[in-house]
């Protein structure tokens, strides 16, 4: 079994780390390449338009099913 993949990022000016489980980080990278766009900059994006009442890793797992 595998456990949560954490990965850093650069946000607003500031470091932050977000753990997923690694088949969520799988969709967000092929979202990613499908919009010719780093992981990085979609994880900006996400949590730019994100409630701020919900966590970016909620937050990013939402935005991978909605793609679905």
């Amino acid at each position: 079994m595998v456990g949560l993949v954490k990965r850093s990022f650069s946000l607003a000016g500031h470091r932050t780390s977000v753990a997923l489980e690694p088949e969520f980080w799988a969709v967000l990278a092929a979202i990613a390449a499908r919009d010719s766009q780093t992981l990085s900059a979609l994880v900006a994006a996400t949590d730019r338009l994100r409630d701020p009442a919900r966590p970016l890793a909620s937050a990013l797992r939402v935005a991978a099913l909605r793609d679905k």
